[in-house]
């Protein structure tokens, strides 16, 4: 591999004038910057991104941390992030952690020993040595998706509770009372707050839950499915909120193997409204926002942030979610049953 003394060599020049023609740190004459830029040519002569780095005291990198790259909406808000960092010159570095606590750890560990200029956690629920280590990181930080408490560091993410609010609502708009709740892992943020949602809505409509309606999985349309499959045998609900699009679609599977007709004997709300709720069949009913308008509002801040004189107050935007109407959802059977 070619060397920055090789191009000099070509050029016929000293290395430090090659330097200043790469780093723009000195005024070059126009025929010597050609001559560099044609032996660079000839040599095919990559430059060093850490020595260039350590001169700038930049990596013009922003290191990305998500529990679960396989979700469509992790990968949406990725893209997101991705084209507002490219768009200003900064590259992106992906962690997928699996939803595993130690490599989550393990990742940030690497990230910052690469020096990143800035860091966007999408953190896997509630795990304290990761707060601990994330309240002891100075490179500029935005949380996404999930608060993390006791982390100082601007965050973006929708209103995870209203959005669970406005989706229940609309079930019982359309006169569902037998509605059942197949939500996230219960020990983390987001479930927390979608499952308080559902159940203002509830309570505001004076509707009691039957036994065993609200059931936690992860947020898998395997786990989706398998919940699915118990809650739709017998005794099954006129209605299920999704706590997100992912278990949605795992509903609808399990309902379709059953024979059960969404919406006609049985409707389906998620949460999120990734693209691929619009191609599903029946088209996925659900409540959220432009996922990549999130990760371009996240990674927006991080660079405001990174390239901001002083120090800026921390800032927290919670974005207020939507219903996205299609064809999941539908009137309760019960009603068609009364006019008979």
């Amino acid at each position: 591999m070619a060397t920055i003394k090789d191009v000099a060599a070509l050029a016929g020049i000293s290395y430090t004038t090659v330097s200043h023609v790469l780093n723009k740190t000195r005024p070059v004459s126009e025929p010597v910057r050609l001559k560099v830029e044609a032996a660079i040519a000839e040599l095919d002569y990559v430059p060093s991104a850490v020595a260039r780095s350590l001169k700038a005291r930049s990596t013009a990198t922003i290191g990305l941390l998500v529990p679960n790259s396989v979700n469509p909406y992790f990968a949406e808000l990725a893209r997101g992030i991705e084209d507002a960092c490219e768009r200003n010159g900064y590259c992106v570095i992906l962690c997928n952690s699996d939803d595993n606590p130690q490599k989550q750890r393990s990742y940030l560990r690497v990230l910052l020993e690469k020096r990143i200029d800035g860091l966007i956690v999408a953190s896997v629920g509630e795990d304290r040595d990761l707060l601990a280590s994330l309240s002891s990181v100075r490179t500029p930080m935005v949380i996404l998706d999930r608060a993390l408490e006791g982390v100082d560091a601007d965050l973006v993410r929708i209103d995870h509770e209203q959005g669970a609010y406005l989706a229940t609502r609309h079930l019982l708009d359309l006169g569902h009372v037998d509605i059942a709740c197949i939500n996230g892992p219960a020990d983390t943020s987001v479930a927390k707050m979608r499952l308080a949602g559902f159940q203002r809505a509830l309570v505001e409509a004076g509707v009691t839950l039957g036994e065993g309606r609200v059931v936690n999985s992860d947020f898998t349309s395997l786990g989706g499915y398998g919940v699915a499959a118990q809650l739709l045998g017998r005794n099954r609900p006129t209605a299920i909120f999704a706590g997100n699009d992912m278990i949605g679609m795992g509903v609808l599977r399990a309902a379709a193997e059953r024979h059960i007709t969404v919406p006609g004997e049985l409707s389906v709300i998620g949460f999120d409204d990734i693209q691929m709720c619009q191609y599903v069949y029946p088209a996925l009913t659900t409540v959220g926002q432009s996922i990549r308008d999130l990760g371009e509002m996240a990674a927006s801040m991080l660079l405001r942030r990174i390239g901001g004189p002083g120090v800026l107050p921390v800032e927290q935007r919670i974005v207020a979610p939507k219903i996205v109407l299609r064809e999941s959802t539908g009137r309760s059977p019960d009603l068609f049953a009364e006019q008979d």
